[in-house]
């Protein structure tokens, strides 16, 4: 399916004007933007710009309030507890974030505990900042149920993605971001927007069949990676990201496609200060000579390179910064009847028709 070429600054500043559009503060507003893009910009359209019209649904019905407010429930020094208060999922995990690397730069480590969050994007976005700025960062959040647990035939367990990120050698932070189903959920919505079909591994369907029909999947229940590994890895990380956190679990979080509930999510933001342990520098090398044994492993058959984690993503990012970021035509002309609603020129639009 033939998608929509855009460059990235002017996407950034479309996303930007239709959350304002919705009373969201203007610096949120891009930071929720920025943070869509950059998904799309790395190669993964399912935590993009697709979102936002889930985002704006939820701006509209009240469930997601526009303007954040950020309680701080308990401050212990290395440990914080903060209340979202439903707010926008992206402006609740920055503000932890920077807590998180504020407290390690005290301490050594600083942990911040989030109840009452929304969607916030990809993972990685957050830990890459915070690798970027000379500390490991570490991310975990639940979702709503999307398998079940290992033997079970309903959906209780979330996704519950979770990223680690640390400075990295020459060509930037080293990051990981993965999910505990076979596949994230939104890259099933991205199939599903591109109309195509989905790998029988991924999902069953209502009747517990193995599926390649993206809807059926959604209305399904998704596949652990890796068995019974995948199904207590995302356990634990609702342990981490509700129980710890006081926000909801299990199948008492919802998702950001539901546009009237309120979510509920829960994350668990660690920071650790790479200087505490040892000299910045002398990490870096380290991690440098750790990328070249990698990298210089003997390759199997048909492999041109091996990648460590984060490689991919930032190679796609510099070819985007380049060529421009590529929507997916449904995304496109998804965004272009919003922005129409909304009073908003898309780039790739001549004009905005009616008002929100």
């Amino acid at each position: 399916m033939p998608g929509v070429v855009v460059d990235g600054t002017r996407l950034t500043g479309f996303g930007a004007r239709v959350l304002e559009a919705h009373g969201v503060p203007a610096n949120d507003a891009r930071l929720v933007s920025e943070s869509l893009v950059a998904a799309d910009s790395w190669g993964h359209p399912s935590h993009g710009m697709l979102r936002l019209e889930w985002y704006v649904a939820r701006l509209r019905s009240g469930a997601m309030s526009a303007v954040t407010e950020v309680a701080t429930l308990v401050d212990s020094g290395a440990i914080a507890v903060v209340d979202g208060q439903d707010g926008i999922g992206q402006v609740i995990t920055n503000t932890a974030c920077e807590s998180a690397v504020a407290r390690a730069s005290a301490h050594g480590i600083g942990a911040v505990a989030v109840r009452n969050s929304n969607h916030f994007g990809t993972a990685a976005y957050w830990t890459r900042r915070m690798a970027e700025a000379g500390f490991i960062g570490i991310l975990t959040t639940n979702g709503s149920p999307a398998m079940a647990p290992w033997g079970g035939k309903e959906k209780t367990v979330g996704a519950n993605p979770w990223s680690i990120a640390t400075p990295g050698g020459e060509n930037g932070p080293l990051v990981l971001d993965i999910a505990n189903t076979s596949v994230a959920r939104g890259k099933i919505y991205a199939a599903k927007q591109r109309g195509e079909d989905i790998p029988a591994d991924w999902a069953i369907d209502a009747q517990g069949r193995p599926t390649t029909d993206a809807q059926a999947a959604i209305e399904g229940i998704l596949a652990p990676v890796g068995g019974h590994k995948g199904y207590g890895i995302s356990f634990m990380m609702d342990v981490l990201s509700g129980v710890l956190t006081g926000s909801r679990f299990s199948t008492g979080v919802v998702g950001p496609y539901v546009p009237d509930e309120r979510s509920g999510c829960g994350h668990l933001v660690i920071a650790l200060d790479v200087s505490a342990f040892m000299g910045l520098d002398e990490f870096r090398a380290r991690v440098a000579e750790l990328i070249a044994q990698t990298k210089s492993v003997p390759r199997a058959a048909g492999v041109a390179e091996i990648f460590v984690p984060g490689e991919i993503e930032a190679r796609a990012e510099e070819r985007s910064r380049t060529v421009g970021v590529t929507l997916p035509q449904k995304t496109a002309d998804d965004l272009a009847r919003l922005a129409r609603e909304c009073g908003v020129t898309a780039p790739w639009e001549r004009e905005a028709q009616t008002a929100c």
